[in-house]
């Protein structure tokens, strides 16, 4: 219901649903995928990269690769850009490389050539999820099932954070001297069905954990994208999209499918890119 002049919010199971804005409107889609689980747009380029599991997230089946997509109109520029790999997921640019996860394991791309120039073990890590890279070239990874974040600094990967706290994080972003933590919940990634969690913040000089903003559960949460002064998150299990604000507030913008993954953003465009993990789809969107 919406009356002129008057935003209307319906709050169901804590969320709130804005029937005053305008959904985003699909601008077109990218069939063909292979359980696609994240979307890095290079807007500088005309393209994104699109990681591809392949098969299972944890199987380690040499089956995985990257993509490249054109920005404009969803054409694939080149399917198996990058091969090799196993269950590739999250991905981020960092001194001219392209890094992305790989279940135990953080791979050094030549943007270039697609191939591989050196793997990064993480022992005792077994879900490896998003990059994120800060202003100083460092690469931090999340560890959805053990709650942890790796760091590669110096071109060494080491255990950065572990603690209950992080609530099992998947997607991250850094904000200056933040870590922006979209938390999955426990038991983690790995299990049927978890908790409902929220966005975390991380102060990375210190390391001090926080809830950002007032901590209510939202989803489970897997991509995160600053878009102004909130962000925009994905929920990989009920197939959502939500604007969260920066007291924690969400507001549901789009109703999906199981299996909304990893999201990318070009905020100057408005460009929103969602990869369909069980529906091997790229989707693009115009943000209203």
């Amino acid at each position: 219901m919406k009356f002129a002049g008057i935003a209307v919010a319906l709050i169901v199971t804590g969320v709130a649903v804005d029937a005053a804005c305008a959904a985003p409107a699909v601008l077109w889609e990218t069939a063909g995928l292979k359980t696609p689980e994240s979307a890095l747009p290079v807007p500088e380029e005309g393209f994104a990269y699109v990681s591809n599991v392949a098969g299972k997230p944890t199987d380690k089946d040499g089956n995985g690769f990257i993509s490249k997509v054109s920005l404009a109109d969803g054409k694939v520029i080149a399917l198996e850009w990058a091969r090799g790999l196993d269950a590739p997921k999250g991905m981020a640019l960092a001194a001219g490389k392209l890094y992305a996860s790989d279940i135990d394991r953080l791979v050094e791309i030549d943007t270039k050539t697609g191939k591989t120039i050196a793997s990064y073990e993480a022992p005792g890590a077994t879900f490896l999820n998003d990059v994120a890279a800060d202003q100083q070239g460092n690469v931090y990874v999340s560890d959805s099932n053990t709650s942890a974040i790796w760091r590669l600094a110096g071109g060494k990967l080491e255990k950065w954070l572990e603690d209950p706290a992080l609530k099992f994080p998947n997607g991250l972003h850094v904000a200056g001297d933040r870590l922006i933590i979209a938390a999955w919940g426990p038991p983690g990634t790995s299990a049927q069905s978890a908790s409902p969690s929220n966005l975390v913040e991380v102060t990375m000089a210190d390391k001090t954990i926080r809830d950002l903003g007032d901590g209510k559960p939202v989803g489970n949460l897997d991509g995160i994208e600053p878009e102004g002064d909130s962000f925009l998150v994905s929920d990989w299990v009920a197939g959502a999209l939500y604007r969260i604000d920066r007291k924690g507030k969400a507001t549901k913008l789009l109703d999906l499918d199981r299996g909304t993954a990893d999201i990318g953003y070009v905020p100057d465009q408005n460009l929103l890119l969602m990869p369909m993990m069980m529906s091997d789809k790229l989707v693009a969107y115009r943000m209203q």
